[in-house]
């Protein structure tokens, strides 16, 4: 049986008004843009449920600043949307590029998908929980991995040991 948020997305989605992209369904928490946008502050949303980028170096997006770039001290970094843990301090590192940067990610955290915006082709990471938009992995990372998993702070929060 069909529940009434699973019949209106069906129904919007068919008419092409649903705002939710095709993969959003195979996410354990889903909620409507404007449930979203209750949860989120104007740039996480921006960040999570649009693909918005924060201007390097500065993690700002319309006027909300993250402080994650300069996150020193043991903990966990969650995802801002659904609070799950998605990265560990101790695969964190300054990668120069003005993002906060990971090594690897905590293990069945995140999900990725090829993102073939801006003329060139990348992997973007989520958060495998909500679907929200974390960064994108880069094959320029330092050892043990290789990889940089570039993230926008507002995408994140942080929970110290």
């Amino acid at each position: 049986m069909l529940s009434r948020r699973s019949l209106l997305t069906t129904t919007l989605a068919a008419a092409g008004l649903c705002a939710l992209p095709a993969w959003a369904a195979e996410f354990e928490i889903t909620f409507t843009p404007a449930e979203w946008k209750a949860r989120l502050s104007p740039a996480q949303y921006a960040v999570l449920r649009e693909e918005a980028t924060e201007r390097a170096f500065s993690n700002t997006l319309k006027g909300e600043t993250s402080p994650l770039l300069k996150e020193a001290r043991e903990g966990n970094y969650h995802c801002a949307g659904c609070d799950l843990p998605v990265y560990a301090s101790a695969t964190k590192y300054d990668s120069g590029t003005g993002w906060p940067s990971f090594y690897a990610a905590i293990e069945g955290a995140v999900g990725t998908k090829e993102d073939n915006s801006l003329f060139s082709r990348r992997t973007e990471v989520h958060c495998r929980r909500c679907g929200g938009h974390l960064g994108h992995i880069f094959d320029d990372g330092p050892q043990p991995t290789g990889k940089r998993h570039c993230l926008n702070g507002l995408a994140m929060t942080f929970t110290p040991a």
